[in-house]
């Protein structure tokens, strides 16, 4: 089974909301990063693009295939997560942490509730 902490929200594109103030973390989970075996390369959009809940803002690419990355909220890119260029990796070994994608300024954090819990992200992932 993947690790899916409790304190996270999830998208069914298997992304992840980390809700600190205004200001949401956003990675792919345990899960994905598994199903797409080791990561050599990620893209991210530029700091100050604003993204639509739903809107491809980026892809990883791995070994196996190139996945795209949606945006499970909407707001600004405030950062990028820049060691992601050189480590690429950071993605399967350390998925909720250092692997993060992009930090965003929420235009409305009642988007977050409307995401899944760990339990119905875990009932999907099985």
């Amino acid at each position: 089974m993947s690790n899916i902490p409790a304190d996270l929200k999830y998208v069914k594109t298997h992304e992840w909301v980390r809700l600190e103030g205004d200001i949401a973390t956003i990675g792919v989970t345990d899960f994905a990063q598994s199903e797409l075996g080791d990561v050599v390369y990620v893209d991210l959009p530029n700091v100050g693009r604003v993204l639509a809940e739903g809107d491809s803002f980026g892809s990883v690419e791995s070994v196996k295939t190139v996945s795209e990355i949606y945006a499970p909220i909407a707001g600004e890119v405030v950062e990028i997560n820049d060691a992601l260029g050189a480590q690429s990796e950071l993605i399967n070994t350390d998925p909720y942490g250092k692997g993060f994608l992009v930090k965003i300024r929420v235009s409305d954090p009642a988007q977050v509730d409307a995401l899944l819990d760990a339990s119905a992200y875990a009932e999907l992932a099985s």
